[in-house]
């Protein structure tokens, strides 16, 4: 079964709360009994948002997932609504809940819909710090290096990450 990996983040309301209600409802569409696995949460400066937006809480999860991309795309965008995330009208606006589908499998798609793996994931400390923690020598279709090396050489001009929650493996 597929292995899929998830990044979230929240930066409006009860940002820690938003995350956590989010983990527990991927955690009712994975495979039950399959390793569930939980990143540390970082707090993170807004990048690319509109000016005065506040910091993010970031993650990853990994998860065995039973059905197709799309079909996890489909739960994803569910468990936004159902926590509250309202279409934004200014790209990258605050917003309660954000889930991007990170890689599905070795699967590759270049759809309108969904790209895995995701096209930015290289580029995101926000993203590869959380899953180096629970997947450093992961290497995604396409690259050519693990998620510990195309971490340790991301340019070094933002601001260090801050971890607020242990990292944990979970059994579903």
């Amino acid at each position: 079964m597929p292995r899929a990996g998830i990044a979230l983040g929240s930066n409006l309301g009860d940002r820690l709360g938003h995350l956590r209600a989010a983990i527990g409802l991927l955690r009712e569409i994975a495979t039950p009994g399959a390793a569930f696995l939980t990143a540390l949460i970082y707090q993170t400066e807004p990048r690319l948002c509109p000016p005065d937006s506040p910091d993010f809480l970031n993650t990853v999860v990994e998860i065995d997932f039973p059905g197709t991309p799309l079909e996890l795309l489909k739960h994803t965008r569910a468990i936004e609504q159902q926590l509250g995330r309202t279409p934004a009208g200014e790209r990258n606006a605050p917003r309660v809940i954000d889930l991007d589908i990170l890689y599905h499998g070795d699967e590759t798609s270049t759809g309108d819909l969904l790209e895995l793996p995701h096209p930015r994931i290289h580029e995101r400390r926000f993203v590869l710090q959380p899953l180096a923690d629970i997947r450093p020598d992961l290497i995604l279709p396409g690259q050519a290096q693990t998620i510990a090396a195309l971490l340790a050489h991301l340019p070094c001009d933002e601001a260090p990450l801050v971890a607020l929650v242990e990292v944990r493996i979970h059994i579903c």
